[in-house]
């Protein structure tokens, strides 16, 4: 994805301490803002026609403000990324590149102002045990979890062994973490990958996110032919795919329920997520249960 040149804009706006509707006087940031525009409308497959229609201007205006013709306003910009459904973090970069203050705060998960949303993630992840919940940023970096997730994945793997920022894709992909210990791998693997291009916020992938991928591909076994979004194997006789792990001769599948905050207004609430684990039948619920009493899933 174009990136516009965040620096040189920033300066620009650095003296505004409000979200307000200064502008900067920088004579490239048009055009910056017009491939920025246009790259968006590209990903979202829409026309001049159709989006100057979706965000309520003409499209002439639109072929304006896209070739650096006309400067719009805020309200403007605001419609058209609403309509292209833009997320809140590349919104910010196209206020900039129109020479606005950014919008939405990009203050981390755990600051002060999310406060609410944090509490809300305390209580989820505690009434999850025993079994694992893991609250996850937008490339899949663990931020928090309950007590059950390092007990469960401790008891196959040294945790404190790999140092953080830890990541649950390549705790999956590494043959040196959990791969070992995952049934049918291949097919969970391919499961993974579809689900980094389904989840990805706003349905798109970013730099980072495909950098993330890079090095997923870059272990061995993984063929590249995974990143095509085809089907990863034959007709399902389960609603899900399930996670199996094996240890000891004993298999436990489990399935994830992924919760994100609704109607989100900072870029860190849109980039929450929290990935529960359920058990995906009897056996393993009940083999899960006498695991944790008896303390087996020690770390």
């Amino acid at each position: 994805m174009y990136q516009p040149t965040i620096a040189s804009i920033a300066v620009a706006c650095a003296t505004e301490s409000q979200m307000g509707t200064v502008r900067t006087d920088q004579k490239h940031l048009p055009d910056n803002l017009g491939r920025l525009l246009r790259h968006w409308r590209e990903v979202r497959g829409a026309s001049q026609l159709g989006l100057a229609l979706d965000a309520g201007i003409s499209q002439r205006h639109l072929s304006f403000i896209e070739s650096g013709r006309s400067a719009p306003s805020r309200q403007t910009l605001s419609s058209i990324a609403q309509s292209l459904d833009v997320p809140l973090r590349e919104r910010n970069a196209i206020f900039l590149a129109a020479g606005y203050a950014p919008v939405y705060s990009e203050a981390p998960w755990n600051a002060k102002e999310m406060q609410g949303i944090t509490r809300a993630l305390d209580r989820m992840l505690r009434q999850h045990d025993p079994f694992p919940a893991i609250v996850m940023d937008r490339y899949w970096n663990v931020l928090s979890t309950n007590e059950s997730s390092p007990r469960f994945f401790g008891s196959f793997i040294d945790m404190a062994a790999r140092t953080g920022p830890r990541n649950m894709l390549h705790l999956i992909f590494d043959p040196d973490g959990m791969r070992p210990f995952v049934v049918d791998w291949e097919t969970v693997a391919k499961s993974l990958i579809q689900r980094v291009y389904r989840e990805t916020v706003g349905r798109v992938l970013d730099e980072q996110t495909r950098a993330l991928l890079d090095e997923l591909f870059a272990y061995p076994g993984v063929d590249a032919s995974w990143r095509l979004h085809g089907s990863v194997g034959s007709a399902p006789t389960l609603p899900m795919i399930p996670m199996g792990f094996s240890k000891d001769g004993k298999v436990l599948s489990y399935f994830s329920m992924v919760t994100s905050v609704g109607a989100p207004q900072s870029v860190a609430a849109q980039e929450l997520r929290v990935e529960s684990m359920f058990p995906a039948d009897e056996e393993t619920e009940v083999l899960h249960r006498k695991w944790v009493s008896s303390g087996r899933t020690q770390a």
